[in-house]
């Protein structure tokens, strides 16, 4: 394959420029006979879960796509899924940069880009242009300059807009990068937000005529305790499935290494560990009562073996797939 050489060219840029370069470059050919040139054949390995059917059971995470403007080129490399966002309200430019940072000899990556995306209108005019026939998830977060009090307002007001074009909804409320979001995994706070989600979800199904899943994605940084009250409440208010798990602030495995002092949530392979304890944990309390969606540190074909043994039913890359390209989507698939 050609991609070590991309990415050879590609690690000589910043890490944010080299994102913009490449989605510049994707953009160009996403719906286009030029797809060809990132096409990938991949078998069928149909797998259901939240009531959808997918193609197969590998994603492309949340963060990548932030606003919804490569999916088809993406979903020509064989992803049974793509997650759009995390998308807000309003637009909004992030945190200052630089906000993005790579850690080479750790395979893994350190961002704090601050849900910066164009609004959630300009991404539903993308998702509807789209031709991907796998399934689109939209994961929507809160603007900074929501009061956390009233962050809820902010998913609420997503999901009215989204609703008709996604194939399931992933609420965003542990990324550590947006001052105050992670609080809304804990206690009344969880519980407020949940109610307040399906009834949303509620009200826009019987709207629609059209039921769409909503998952709630959670840090790995929870202790055992919090594991098991976030699981309560996510069993109790009937939340269609798990995203475990975002970023980490945790650097133990990264100590010494360049950039590793950075601010920020940290992903790729210093996480693979983590977020499985996370799977399997979740697993054993969930006991079945809703899909988890595997995601952080998955770089090889054992990797996502392991994600799926620990329990997850769907599995997710993102900074595996920069550091080993597309081959990695087919690798997966194929042997999964």
């Amino acid at each position: 394959m050609f991609y070590p050489l991309v990415r050879q060219a590609l690690f000589q840029l910043d890490p944010e420029r080299a994102h913009e370069f490449t989605f510049q470059q994707l953009g160009r050919i996403s719906g286009t006979p030029l797809e060809f040139l990132v096409r990938q054949s991949v078998p069928a390995k149909p797998v259901n879960c939240m009531g959808i059917a997918f193609n197969n059971p590998l994603g492309l995470a949340a963060g990548l796509d932030k606003d919804g403007e490569c999916i088809d080129a993406l979903g020509a490399m064989g992803f049974g899924f793509i997650e759009v966002g995390t998308v807000t309200p309003r637009p909004q430019p992030g945190n200052d940069k630089p906000r993005l940072f790579r850690l080479v000899p750790a395979e893994g990556l350190i961002n704090r880009m601050g849900f910066n995306n164009k609004g959630v209108d300009y991404l539903v005019e993308n998702v509807k242009k789209s031709h991907f026939s796998g399934v689109v998830g939209i994961n929507i977060g809160k603007n900074k300059a929501t009061p956390v009090e009233q962050g809820k307002d902010d998913y609420l007001v997503c999901m009215d807009k989204i609703y008709p074009y996604a194939g399931y909804i992933a609420i965003n409320i542990s990324s550590p990068n947006t001052p105050g979001l992670r609080t809304l995994q804990f206690g009344e706070a969880l519980d407020d937000l949940l109610v307040a989600i399906k009834n949303k979800q509620a009200e826009l199904n019987s709207y629609h005529h059209k039921y769409v899943p909503v998952a709630v994605k959670i840090a790995p940084d929870l202790t055992d305790q919090e594991l098991v009250q976030v699981a309560d409440s996510l069993v109790r208010h009937n939340i269609d499935g798990v995203i475990a798990t975002n970023t980490t602030t945790q650097r133990d495995l990264v100590q010494g290494l360049k950039h590793s002092e950075q601010i920020g949530g940290l992903s790729g392979r210093p996480l693979q560990l983590r977020s499985t304890e996370v799977i399997r944990r979740l697993s054993q309390e969930l006991n079945g009562k809703l899909p988890i969606i595997g995601v952080g540190g998955i770089d090889s074909l054992m990797a996502a073996r392991e994600k799926m043994a620990a329990g997850a039913s769907l599995i997710q890359i993102y900074s595996g797939f920069i550091f080993h390209g597309p081959q990695l989507i087919k690798d997966i698939i194929t042997n999964i």
